[in-house]
């Protein structure tokens, strides 16, 4: 059973602590874009009405929420370390989406979309890194079986 701790060890020896800060970072910034939202809904509606696009003409009030609710949950998962890999992949098409809908203005709001997006894509490819809540139950699972799992996880 050491050598499962070992393989952990060694898997997280490329994994940098400026990526552990820039995961943070990620799932605080989606956590401040979903209260946004949720302060004010109507600017994504008005977007996504004035796409073009059929698909949104009628939902744009139920996407509208759904978006809201799955940013917060995902920056909150994210922030944390907990199912990285799967909030990152549910949180791409939202933000592909968003970098869709600001390209024509130009904006901040493009730069930041892309920015995260590309951060987004990064972490559903790495993970969420040593210093994460999925990493504290892979070891806390071990703690009862095996020794020093716990203690190594602080270090």
């Amino acid at each position: 059973m050491q050598t499962h701790f070992i393989h952990r060890k060694q898997e997280f020896t490329h994994y940098s602590r400026w990526l552990t800060l820039l995961r943070i970072i990620t799932g605080l910034v989606l956590i401040a874009k979903a209260i946004s939202f949720f302060h004010d809904s109507s600017t994504i509606q008005h977007m996504m009405a004035n796409n073009g696009w059929g698909i949104f003409e009628n939902n744009t009030q139920t996407i509208a929420v759904i978006i809201t609710y799955v940013t917060l949950l995902g920056g909150v998962l994210i922030a944390t370390g907990l199912f990285t890999r799967w909030m990152s992949i549910i949180q791409i098409p939202i933000l592909t989406g968003a970098v869709i809908l600001n390209i024509s203005n130009n904006s901040a709001e493009l730069i930041l979309s892309a920015i995260i997006l590309v951060l987004l894509i990064l972490f559903a490819v790495k993970g969420s890194g040593p210093i994460s809540a999925d990493e504290f139950f892979r070891n806390y699972t071990y703690a009862g079986r095996e020794r020093g799992h716990t203690r190594n996880f602080f270090r």
